[in-house]
């Protein structure tokens, strides 16, 4: 038996803003065809590594923290079994990508990121840059895998603000620094990195990507901030938000396409606690909502995806953000 999701998480409906919306995945509250979308080409495979992390941030979308154990650590052969599938499906993947919780406190993450690294795939890390990828075997490890194959690794940095003062107001006192320190130390080995900020404050998209060009120049990070994948910012996920519903008529009107949304090229592998075996989700964002779990094969997990819920709207449509690089 599957165990609950956390409290905050494990909601019967959407948002109070959103209520009567985003209840059946056919339609929309105003009895509309609601837009889906198929795998149209899965070039990204995600898995969350375990939702432990070593801080509790202010606003985390999947409540990471040293205590939320809610999903549980993925393993390097259950990273294997899924790349054997897709290699089986022949789905034209060209990434390979670990989300948490903190993905360096996996006791297993250097072998899974080998897993994707060795069969020729990018390989995508998302971290705090902290204090459990700073250990000694961890530093060896990653200095390893950028010797044998430095080119297709990226780490990408999860840093909200290019000001110290926001960025600890979300992740506690000090964690800016410590976030930096570890930065420096993977500019030191010449590890390719990213960085994942927030829009979460009132200053342009522009204002943001000067700010942290200002960090970057200053310490030396080779960071293109102009560069949507290499600075990425993210929306606020705001879920009492009201935001509208997706119809089949929207792309027309919106000018987008199906292709446009993350769903359309990507799947995230997960381990529930309590759970025999993984599960595949149509997104990194949705781990605790249960209609968006596929099935536990990738052969599953290749059917539509209903666009049933309000980070459907905001963040991939409205938006236009995606996870992946």
């Amino acid at each position: 038996m599957k165990d609950a999701a956390p409290q905050s998480l494990n909601r019967a409906a959407h948002g109070t803003a959103n209520d009567g919306k985003f209840r059946d995945p056919a339609l929309t509250a105003k009895g509309e065809t609601r837009a889906s979308v198929p795998l149209l080409g899965a070039k990204t495979l995600w898995f969350n590594t375990g939702t432990l992390c070593n801080i509790t941030c202010a606003n985390c979308y999947i409540d990471s923290s040293p205590t939320n154990d809610a999903l549980v650590y993925m393993t390097a052969s259950e990273v294997a079994e899924y790349l054997d599938q897709a290699e089986a499906r022949d789905w034209p993947l060209e990434e390979v990508a670990f989300t948490g919780g903190e993905p360096f406190m996996n006791p297993q993450i250097i072998e899974m990121m080998r897993e994707g690294l060795s069969r020729g795939y990018r390989v995508l890390v998302l971290t705090n840059a902290m204090l459990p990828m700073m250990r000694k075997g961890m530093r060896a490890g990653l200095e390893a895998l950028q010797a044998q194959f430095g080119a297709r690794l990226t780490l990408r940095i999860s840093l909200d603000h290019w000001q110290e003062a926001e960025h600890d107001r979300e992740r506690g006192k000090g964690a800016f620094q410590r976030s930096l320190q570890g930065m420096d130390w993977l500019r030191d080995q010449g590890i390719k990195m990213a960085v994942a900020g927030r829009s979460a404050w009132f200053e342009s998209e522009a204002e943001a990507r000067a700010g942290y060009a200002q960090v970057f120049a200053a310490r030396g990070y080779e960071i293109e901030t102009a560069d949507p994948a290499q600075l990425v910012l993210f929306p606020e996920m705001d879920m009492s938000a009201e935001v509208p519903e997706i119809t089949t008529e929207c792309w027309g009107i919106l000018g987008k396409s199906q292709s446009d949304v993350m769903c359309s090229s990507s799947r995230m592998v997960v381990k529930r606690k309590g759970a025999e075996r993984p599960a595949v989700l149509a997104c990194t964002l949705l781990a605790y909502e249960a209609e968006f779990e596929l099935g536990e094969t990738l052969e599953q997990a290749e059917r539509d995806v209903a666009l049933n819920h309000p980070h459907c709207a905001k963040f991939c449509v409205l938006g236009g953000a995606s996870c992946s690089a």
